[in-house]
């Protein structure tokens, strides 16, 4: 693998010349990036926006949106609900206009706090290191644009950014901001896990986290729904495997190739597609266990590196990375906007350390291409057993398989190494700057 990031190293070089890694250098040129992407963003959107209408996920949080704003009854208190209680401040939020502005709010939601995740990970323009994230995050976000800006990822994704990289001069804020993020959609506890493990600021973490849960918890209560506060545990206890989700792939291939008792199929309720055959049952009934076997292990990696590591940030980060990741690859149900669990924690490694960073950075640009080929471009030949669309949807989870165990590998390797010096070259994808 090292041979063929050389070669791209060496074509992406060639392309970014010192003249043009000094001109995205600056910081004018990155916010007119982020604006100009923004605004490509604002254009595809603006016929949906006219007519009043939504994309994606956001039909149904409009519903939601709508049933409690218009009618007071508020999923996740006046009945369980699927997310996290926290889930429900953004969609409310963009109902506040009415229904008719639902996208527009929504997409200023997502500009916004990726606004702000990029100011704090380039500490404003004045940490110049960390710009190649900061463009290397513009263009994952571009590439992962059906789901980043229609799903709820998009809002957590840069709420663990900015976390990320307020640990170490914010504990406190950082740790509300994950906590936060957890309320809305529980991946980011992977990252909580990691900080507590790799023992930086630990107790700050554990307390903040442990006053906002219970912030959260206090006003679940006075508003009457305490009793379903951690439905969204429950609500998908019973779900067969998703179609989407790296464990479901043998399942996939039985159902393309007409295999007896195998097929894929629509979970009305759900509004998912699922496959059935011979132990796919059993196989959904193993993957909760085998993911608290693996968050687990990954924690004792973590716990077994932070006795050799100095580099207690690298640890974390990459504890971090591994952990989100096994929540993907060990989880029955898949979703393209999980890939969105891990691409935050790799922009703040590039930020860290591009050079270390360097296969998880170009991994993640594969994962994100294949996953919008796959949805949305190919989803309907994918439901339908087409070759060419699962051969898609099997390469994009053997490249989530690889980045778990380029993570854990790296857990398992990681010994004394000293702190990154603060001017390091970086080159091929993230060869942004040139000092």
């Amino acid at each position: 693998m090292s041979s063929l990031l050389d070669q791209i190293d060496s074509q992406v070089s060639q392309l970014l010349t010192r003249r043009r890694r000094r001109w995205l250098s600056q910081p004018r040129t990155l916010c007119g990036g982020f604006l100009t992407l923004y605004a490509i963003f604002f254009v595809a959107l603006l016929p949906t926006i006219i007519r009043g209408e939504v994309l994606g996920d956001l039909p149904l949080y409009r519903i939601w949106a709508e049933n409690g704003l218009q009618g007071g009854v508020w999923p996740g208190i006046s009945m369980p609900w699927v997310y996290p209680i926290g889930a429900l401040v953004p969609i409310t939020l963009a109902g506040l206009a009415g229904p008719a502005f639902y996208q527009l709010l929504w997409f200023l939601l997502t500009m916004v706090l990726n606004a702000g995740a990029l100011a704090v990970l380039t500490d404003f323009g004045r940490n110049r290191r960390a710009y190649s994230a900061a463009w290397w995050w513009l263009l994952i976000s571009l590439v992962l644009s059906p789901v980043a800006l229609l799903r709820l990822e998009g809002l957590t994704a840069p709420l663990v950014i900015a976390g990320l990289v307020l640990l170490a001069r914010r504990p406190v804020v950082a740790s509300a901001l994950l906590t936060v993020a957890t309320w809305i959609k529980v991946w980011p506890v992977a990252v909580l896990l990691a900080i507590i493990a790799a023992g930086r600021h630990r107790m700050r973490v554990i307390v903040t986290a442990s006053v906002v849960t219970a912030a959260v918890a206090t006003t679940v209560w006075a508003l009457g729904g305490l009793a379903t506060l951690t439905s969204f545990v429950t609500m998908q206890s019973d779900r067969a495997l998703q179609l989407e989700a790296p464990i479901s792939t043998p399942w996939v291939w039985l159902a393309a190739v007409g295999h007896p008792g195998s097929f894929i199929y629509e979970n009305v309720t759900l509004a998912t597609r699922e496959v059935a055959g011979p132990g796919a049952t059993a196989a959904a009934a193993a993957m909760t266990p085998l993911m608290l076997l693996a968050v687990v292990g990954i924690f004792t990696l973590i716990l077994r590196a932070k006795r050799r590591s100095r580099d207690v940030t690298q640890l974390m980060l990459v504890g971090a990375l591994a952990l989100s990741t096994a929540l993907v690859v060990f989880n029955k149900v898949g979703s393209p906007q999980y890939m969105l669990w891990i691409a935050p924690i790799v922009a703040v490694g590039i930020a860290n350390d591009g050079q270390r960073w360097r296969v998880p950075a170009y991994l993640m640009l594969g994962i994100g291409l294949l996953t919008t080929l796959v949805f949305p471009v190919s989803y309907q030949p994918l439901i339908a057993g087409d070759p060419a669309a699962v051969l898609l949807l099997t390469l994009r989870n053997a490249l989530v398989v690889l980045m778990l165990l380029w993570s854990s590998r790296s857990l398992w390797l990681l010994e004394n190494v000293s702190v990154p010096a603060p001017h390091t070259r970086e080159i091929g994808v993230v060869a942004v700057l040139d000092t």
